[in-house]
């Protein structure tokens, strides 16, 4: 039995380069990498130091603040540098790959295992790390067990990644995760898939499926949350991506931590974009060879999607929970009088100004902003384009502000900085938005906790 949810507001971008359904696994990387920016709020603290060999599912570092969340090894190998930054942040962790040594867990029984022992599992073997808590979107406390758990395969970010080929190899792991996540709730959890798509996950067990309509963000899990089952002060919801739920399920199928890693590649400026087979942490050359592109220093690569991800270098490493890796071209070009209305009309825009809009097809993108950052006026864009019964503008005011009070009327705990992508790139104040309500989160973290 399933239930069709349709979330108004959004929009679509259709952009070109989108990663053709080829699965290729990618070459081995050499050296891998662990970032703890990855992990919203978590201070590092080193449990290694170079040259020190680890096992894969090793803990690398915990939580300052809470020794039950381990970040662990994805590879076996030897520490190869720990590269720190301004006031020695540590920027990465970065294993060199060598043998193949495991930490093995023993694990119960599937089907008499209790609540418990999964908790202890998850958080010794660093499995933890997938699984997500909002509010706030930290890696989730043992000690705080969830109302609900959501899962969304409705993907609608640009150069998203379609999760029934993504998974289509994994679904005993899949339905492995998903059985050990239903028992910790004693109930079935929220698994989200495209409105009218045949979908291989409609037969999966322990699920309460839900069909998801609408243009992104609608495949943002805060949206289908607010739809769903809203989160109300005091508790706690789980969020899961497809892929780690799999991971979860295969660590529980062996007793081995699963860093699988499924990574669609996709930009107008790549030869072939597709999707690779690969392991977390692991270097961007690795997946992207250098005569795919015809400048390297001319092109901006992304971890995730344009408008959520964040700048890597082409030197570095993938992130922890990405299933995709954008390339899009530098926008260091001037566009003579870009102020003109329908002068250029080849570019992805909301704006009547311009053709792009009604013209449909898929647009080649770059990062120039086209217009610099301005005093925010009220012109209803970012309602708009934002599918949540709050007031957007009114919350990022507060958040600048530092207005503890404001941001809990305002809903600051049912939202995280990527579900305001679309405002980012419609906003005709060119605000970073996902900055400021990343700058909120953590007032609140640290004021309210």
């Amino acid at each position: 039995m399933s239930t069709d949810i349709s979330i108004k507001n959004g929009a679509n971008l259709n952009l070109k380069g989108l990663a053709s359904k080829e699965l290729e696994v990618a070459k081995k990387s050499l050296t891998y990498a662990l970032n703890p920016d990855d992990f919203f709020s978590l201070v590092p603290r080193m449990l290694v130091k170079e040259g020190d060999k680890v096992s894969k599912g090793q803990p690398i570092f915990h939580d300052k603040n809470d020794e039950t969340i381990l970040i662990v090894s994805p590879v076996s190998g030897k520490v190869k540098e720990i590269r720190r930054g301004a006031k020695r942040k540590i920027l990465y962790v970065i294993i060199k790959a060598e043998g193949d040594d495991v930490i093995k867990f023993d694990i119960p029984e599937l089907q008499k295992i209790t609540k418990e022992q999964i908790i202890k599992l998850l958080s010794d073997s660093g499995s933890l790390a997938y699984i997500k808590q909002r509010p706030y979107n930290i890696i989730a406390k043992p000690s705080r067990l969830p109302k609900s758990i959501f899962v969304s395969t409705h993907s609608t970010a640009p150069y998203d990644v379609d999760y029934d080929f993504l998974l289509s190899n994994r679904l005993d792991d899949l339905q492995t995760g998903i059985d050990i996540m239903s028992a910790i709730i004693d109930k079935p959890i929220n698994f989200s898939v495209t409105h009218k798509k045949d979908s291989s996950f409609k037969n999966l067990n322990n699920v309460k499926i839900f069909n998801i309509k609408g243009a992104h963000p609608s495949g943002n899990e805060s949206f289908q949350i607010n739809k769903i089952d809203p989160l109300n002060f005091g508790e706690t919801i789980w969020v899961i991506k497809p892929e780690d739920l799999s991971n979860i399920g295969a660590f529980f199928s062996s007793g081995i931590f699963s860093s699988s890693r499924t990574v669609a590649i996709s930009g107008d400026s790549l030869k072939s974009p597709k999707y690779y087979s690969t392991c977390i942490g692991a270097s961007i050359s690795s997946l992207i060879n250098s005569d795919e592109i015809n400048d390297i220093k001319n092109y901006r690569f992304i971890n995730g999607d344009p408008l959520s991800g964040s700048k890597v270098e082409y030197s570095e490493f993938l992130g922890f929970y990405n299933n995709s890796l954008s390339v899009i071209e530098e926008g260091n070009n001037y566009r003579m009088l870009g102020w003109l209305p329908f002068m250029y009309n080849s570019i992805p825009s909301f704006s009547k100004t311009s053709l792009s809009w009604l013209l449909g097809g898929a647009k080649k993108v770059n990062t120039n902003l086209n217009g610099e950052e301005r005093a925010i006026v009220v012109t209803g864009e970012m309602e708009k384009y934002f599918p949540m019964d709050i007031f957007p503008m009114q919350l990022i005011k507060a958040c600048m502000r530092g207005d503890i009070e404001k941001m809990e009327s305002l809903g600051i705990y049912e939202v995280v900085p990527e579900d305001f992508g679309l405002v980012d790139f419609s906003c005709t104040s060119k605000i970073e938005t996902q900055e400021i309500i990343k700058s909120g989160i953590e007032i609140m973290l640290k004021e309210v906790g």
